[in-house]
């Protein structure tokens, strides 16, 4: 039986990705290796066939501009990272959680661990939202509530697909005017 908590949670998640979903559709490997700016952060080839993302352990102030490959690794990466600890034996570390290679393989793992996640929450009670017993793991969310875990997984998404969509829109604008 799904709680009316665990119930809300997935359904802001469905409102979120819904919208993801429509900039998927749309998203080629162009899109996600363009970068907007210099000097922005990205993903790139490890020469060992894999992919890297660029990453600063102190994030520079101010932020770097990122691309959408970039950005599609981070939602995998937290989401990843958040997963493993909340309904796993823990993350593996940054280093191992690399991009897939394209815009396909990266839409294909994001909506795995979408998936994932929200199988992972719909059987949740109460109890088990208010408790820390899940989150004592995580690097940032120690004695934090799993609803609030919950909670901000759906913002740091909903956060990550607003920046996808501007800067898909910035993309098909520089290509405009490249012609």
């Amino acid at each position: 039986m799904t709680t009316a908590r665990a119930e809300l949670l997935t359904r802001q998640l469905d409102l979120t990705w819904s919208l993801f979903e429509y900039y998927l559709r749309d998203l080629d490997d162009a899109a996600c290796l363009w970068e907007p700016a210099p000097d922005c952060w990205t993903v790139r080839p490890d020469g060992r066939g894999g992919w890297a993302a660029d990453w600063e352990t102190t994030e520079p102030d101010p932020a770097p501009a990122t691309s959408i490959g970039w950005l599609t690794w981070h939602i995998g990466y937290w989401w990843t990272t958040t997963l493993a600890h909340c309904f796993g034996p823990g993350a593996p570390a940054r280093e191992e959680i690399t991009w897939p290679g394209g815009a396909d393989a990266a839409a294909t793992w994001l909506r795995g661990l979408k998936d994932e996640w929200r199988a992972a929450l719909l059987p949740l009670t109460d109890a088990e939202l208010d408790s820390t017993d899940r989150t004592a793991g995580l690097p940032w969310g120690e004695e934090t509530a799993l609803v609030d875990v919950v909670s901000w997984v759906n913002f740091e998404l909903a956060k990550n697909v607003a920046e996808i969509g501007l800067t898909q829109r910035f993309h098909v604008r520089a290509g405009a005017a490249d012609r």
